[in-house]
């Protein structure tokens, strides 16, 4: 007679287990978020190819990269649930990535003065010994306020954001770019959704919440 299957199987989720986590991303920002969750992880640096292909939509390249990043991690780890990220800033289905430059940073936030831009991030989980691997995506609809160019000039100055996608740093003076933000996510805008990063290395076997009562 076969056993019944655990609540856990029955929600779909894998059995949990003490697997190690790995932080496929050397963003400061992405490990600081996951430092939230109190649960212990490593970081590895994925080695992906982040151009987009010819066409390619916002957020099929967010989400391509995305796991493209846990998989080439996953491939050293193999035992181990490796989470990826990737955000791409939508500017009216135009991809926005890091500009990597003053330059380039001025002529983002020109374009991006006044709009509405949807940040995409996406969220990858693979552990390639269980066969666990899944994806989600939050997209943040960004508001800019109607920027001067002096305005644009004093804030790449004072932040220097050349490592964020638009050349926004919301969580630092970004924050006086905008002018709304919607999402259902509240760290998504920063790099890394929390709450769809908590579904998905649950649903590998990652325990959350654990018991820390009897721990020195």
């Amino acid at each position: 007679m076969n056993p019944a299957p655990s609540p856990d199987a029955r929600a779909g989720l894998l059995p949990q287990t003490s697997r190690r986590l790995i932080l496929g991303s050397t963003s400061p920002y992405r490990r600081e978020l996951l430092q939230r969750l109190q649960i212990p992880f490593d970081v590895a640096s994925p080695d992906v190819d982040e151009t987009p292909r010819p066409g390619e939509a916002p957020a099929l390249l967010a989400r391509r990269l995305a796991l493209a990043k846990a998989r080439a991690v996953a491939a050293n780890f193999p035992e181990a649930v490796v989470i990826g990220s990737d955000q791409v800033a939508d500017l009216n289905g135009q991809p926005l990535g890091k500009p990597g430059s003053h330059a380039r940073a001025v002529a983002q936030l020109r374009q991006m003065r006044g709009q509405t831009v949807v940040f995409q991030t996406a969220v990858a989980v693979v552990c390639q010994q269980s066969g666990f691997e899944q994806t989600d995506l939050a997209a943040v609809k960004v508001r800019f306020r109607l920027l001067s160019d002096d305005e644009i000039e004093n804030y790449l100055y004072a932040e220097q954001p050349y490592d964020c996608a638009g050349s926004a740093k919301s969580e630092g003076l970004g924050i006086a770019l905008l002018a709304s933000i919607e999402n259902d996510d509240p760290t998504a805008l920063v790099g890394l959704p929390l709450i769809r990063t908590c579904r998905l290395i649950q649903a590998a076997g990652v325990i959350l919440l654990a018991n820390k009562k009897n721990e020195s």
